[in-house]
């Protein structure tokens, strides 16, 4: 009792009112976060506009949704509060918890716009009247376009993960939303960064606007751990599954860069017998619900994710985030780890790395301003010790079903002539010749060797490699770098001196891309065709291609002499595969960021 009133008095000294303190204790608030207490006293007392840069897992939902709560007038019909938000995940999560905050608000009505949904029922819900719009950027833009909605006479307007939803694209509907509302509402502006695009919002949209700063960019929670493991390029998977293995109580996400690689990846952890599922863009609405639900229940302890997708995940006790592919940014690794640690719990986040890419945890240690621990991955040896005494553990605390007492006399008759020690070693022996079959001959991943056609990088930054499409296939130079970009998901100019021949082909990347080069085309399919790369062992000397001579050409044969000709290619705006799942494009921030931002 003493500890109600203690959190009881810790929120009420903020000025909330009795009906959200209600609403505090059925939910269990203990005390409230440090974005909580800076914006909610603000937002309270004044209106003002504000700018409030906190991470992802700080509690930003209660630090708006607390005052605007308290703000809105319940016995209106008219919609007086617009939060818009990145994802259809993030858009129903923030409406729900307002839903919850609100419970005791008599009146109050809180709808959620999103796309995948009927437009239609979404207006009938808004024309019965909604005091709160939760909203995409596209579904909004949309309604507005359609009459839909009228946000002219709202009092407040919310931005929640603005950053976001500017990588995503959403920089002109934002814009195009925010001028249908009224100059004198008060706009509250939450992100994790604060890009160029949301300062340039903020100075178009607001009024010297009260800023809070909640931690500092690029930091990392105090109860996360961090820990990589290094790995040969194609032993990703393997890696993956062993820590899985070691790990039984694994509750986590596993981030993924692109939408292939993440239902890649979740497909073979099903078909291997974990309990794994999928979520990226190309997912109906429907199916993203059915996932998160099966996620939310624990009926699936590995969610494979892409960064997008992964927006709008808050779910408690994740107990590991798996960074399968590291993120292109390195922001991104931070909401990434921000999914577990959360609520004074501990965390852990894991980064599979191979050695090209040792540089960027030494550069995340330097930008976080924490340690990552090296760790080897586990041998079978340590995994089948760490499985046989995770289930001693379970079977002690199991609880007896005294159901089966009945059959406790045949049962005791067929086993009559064992002893306790036989007993135990053939129980424990069904239950887990599995792992000792399976690991008994395991390599050892932890000898980082270079594989097939993995020759050491040259002495220059350049590796050159083979492929096994050519002219015959209906490619010439320009061709080819196209479809490389598209399928590996680089950069503008990552892919360079393509040299095409009748029956195959060569081309070069950065040094560091080699071992994403070789994994992305390992049993790699088109048409029913097998593509097949391998590095070039005249790899960074050119490779059958001629250099840039006397003829001028820099891609030999198939080249081009003087001017590039890349018209034929536009950068794309999305990080995830190519398409934005936000349902917008070519605004996305890749392309604008600062260097320091990135690797």
């Amino acid at each position: 009792m003493q500890l109600i009133l203690n959190t009881m008095n810790k929120f009420e000294a903020l000025g909330l009112g009795d009906s959200i303190l209600k609403a505090v204790e059925d939910m269990g608030f203990t005390e409230p976060s440090e974005v909580q207490e800076k914006a909610i006293p603000i937002l309270l007392d004044e209106d003002t506009d504000i700018v409030a840069l906190a991470q992802t897992g700080t509690g930003k939902t209660a630090a708006f949704g607390f005052p605007l709560i308290e703000k809105i007038d319940a016995n209106s019909r008219i919609t007086q509060g617009l939060i818009l938000s990145p994802t259809r995940e993030l858009c129903l999560q923030i409406t729900n918890e307002l839903k919850n905050y609100s419970k005791y608000t008599k009146g109050l009505h809180t709808v959620a716009i999103y796309g995948g949904a009927s437009i239609h029922d979404q207006a009938r819900e808004i024309k019965r009247g909604a005091q709160i719009i939760v909203a995409t950027p596209g579904r909004m833009q949309d309604m507005i376009n359609r009459k839909m909605v009228d946000i002219s006479n709202i009092g407040y307007c919310i931005l929640d993960e603005a950053d976001e939803m500017l990588n995503m694209g959403f920089y002109e509907d934002i814009n195009a939303i925010l001028s249908h509302t009224p100059e004198e509402k008060s706009t509250w502006l939450f992100s994790a960064t604060m890009p160029r695009e949301v300062a340039t919002i903020a100075k178009r949209f607001m009024s010297d606007p009260v800023e809070i700063t909640v931690g500092h960019k690029n930091t990392s929670s105090k109860n996360i751990s961090h820990e990589y493991y290094m790995v040969g390029s194609r032993d990703r998977y393997p890696a993956l599954k062993r820590l899985a293995d070691a790990n039984p109580d694994i509750f986590s996400v596993i981030f993924c860069r692109t939408k292939r690689d993440t239902q890649k990846v979740a497909e073979n952890l099903i078909n291997d017998g974990y309990n794994a599922a999928a979520i990226h863009g190309d997912l109906s609405q429907n199916q993203r619900d059915l996932v998160m639900t099966s996620f939310r229940k624990r009926q699936i302890q590995m969610l494979v994710a892409t960064d997008v997708a992964a927006r709008g995940i808050d779910v408690d006790d994740i107990t590991h985030v798996v960074n399968y592919q590291l993120p292109d940014e390195i922001e991104t690794y931070t909401h990434r780890s921000g999914r577990t640690g959360r609520a004074g719990k501990n965390g852990v986040s894991m980064v599979i790395v191979t050695k090209s890419e040792a540089r960027k945890i030494k550069a995340l240690e330097r930008i976080l301003k924490t340690t990552f621990e090296k760790k080897d991955v586990p041998s079978g040896e340590e995994i089948c010790q760490v499985q046989l005494f995770h289930l001693a553990n379970d079977i002690k605390e199991a609880e007896i079903n005294h159901e089966i007492d009945t059959y406790l006399p045949a049962i005791n008759e067929v086993l009559e002539d064992f002893t306790k020690e036989e007993l135990i070693k053939k129980f424990f022996s069904v239950e887990f010749t599995r792992f000792h079959n399976y690991y008994k001959k395991a390599k050892d991943l932890n000898n980082v060797s270079e594989g097939r056609g993995d020759y050491a990088e040259s002495s220059g930054s350049s590796v050159r490699y083979f492929i096994n499409i050519g002219e015959k296939d209906g490619y010439d130079w320009m061709r080819l770098k196209d479809f490389l970009k598209e399928t590996l998901d680089l950069g503008r100019d990552a892919v360079s001196r393509v040299d095409v021949k009748e029956n195959f082909a060569f081309f070069n990347t950065d040094a560091d891309q080699k071992d994403k080069v070789l994994e992305v085309f390992e049993n790699f399919t088109q048409d029913g065709r097998s593509i097949n790369i391998e590095v070039s062992k005249t790899s960074g000397r050119g490779g059958g291609g001629r250099r840039k001579g006397r003829s001028g050409r820099r891609d030999g044969g198939g080249g081009f002499k003087g001017k590039r000709r890349s018209e034929g290619f536009k950068p794309r705006g999305s990080r995830d595969g190519g398409n934005n799942e936000g349902g917008n494009s070519g605004n996305g921030r890749r392309d604008r960021k600062k260097r320091s931002d990135r690797w």
